[in-house]
């Protein structure tokens, strides 16, 4: 069994945590040491079974207490060469951990895989967080449905998925041409409607929690958000991550897994029946 939260979610700060009763990683740590402290222990986690800390990649929302909250705990930091480069973060060198993508990281009892994405910075990855079977996938700040993102939903019994802005409130609000330019052209944030088509056309049958992350603060509504997906969730639960305040700690139990892989065992045994 897997625990999730979102910290924080948004340009003003992401952290995410995925862990079991022993072992935790952080991915992104964006916010302050101490509001990280200050929510994990409102959610009654430890912060001593954090056993690592991700990065994404190095833009500032996904970094800013990392360097503090590594050097405290002494936590190690995985982090790929030309990320750690661009980030300019102040890191012992014995807590840094690069990686490369689709290899297997072993984090205590947690096996983390790499997922490379489409974002406008220096080597930017998503991650698939895997503890007996079951699987959690962080994926923000990705320009594009690409099929890496494509490939790594399909196997997630719950994933943190950006919804960062709503196509029709860019376009009328008052950002510079450059900035939304930037923003949709394929290398900056999925809009509701590629995360809501991810989910309609990719979503796994066994998929028991979908965090939707990352709202633009100017470009999007919790309310459109949840209105989008609320009417084809099915029995997936839906969790809009907030900018301001950590969300509930989840337990993902791979229990619709189990029920899919059976109902589909059963459909091919009656079909065999009738060959």
């Amino acid at each position: 069994m897997l625990s999730v939260a979102s910290i924080n979610s948004g340009s003003n700060g992401n952290c995410y945590y995925v862990g079991t009763q022993e072992d935790a990683v952080l991915i992104d740590a964006g916010i302050s040491c101490r509001e990280t402290e200050q929510r994990l222990k409102r959610l009654e986690l430890s912060i001593k079974k954090v056993r690592a800390i991700l990065v994404t990649h190095e833009h500032a929302d996904h970094i800013d207490g990392v360097s503090r909250l590594s050097k405290k705990y002494q936590l190690p930091v995985y982090i790929t060469p030309r990320t750690l480069k661009e980030s300019r973060l102040n890191l012992a060198d014995h807590l840094v951990r690069p990686f490369r993508a689709h290899e297997a990281i072993q984090v205590g009892g947690l096996s983390v895989e790499a997922i490379p994405k489409f974002h406008d910075a220096a080597d930017p990855h998503s991650f698939m967080v895997s503890y007996r079977g079951i699987n959690v996938g962080v994926f923000t700040d990705t320009g594009a449905p690409c099929k890496n993102l494509v490939k790594y939903f399909t196997r997630c019994h719950a994933a943190i998925l950006e919804a960062n802005y709503d196509e029709e409130m860019l376009e009328t609000g008052g950002y510079p041409l450059a900035l939304k330019n930037r923003i949709r052209n394929g290398h900056g944030h999925l809009s509701n409607k590629q995360a809501l088509q991810l989910f309609i056309n990719h979503k796994p049958a066994f998929m028991s929690h979908l965090f939707l992350s990352h709202l633009s603060k100017n470009n999007n509504t919790p309310d459109i958000v949840r209105n989008l997906f609320s009417g084809i969730a099915g029995t997936t639960e839906v969790i809009i991550a907030s900018r301001h305040e950590e969300s509930a700690l989840f337990l993902i139990d791979g229990v619709g897994f189990n029920q899919a892989q059976s109902a589909e065992k059963k459909s091919t045994v009656q079909l065999s029946l009738f060959q």
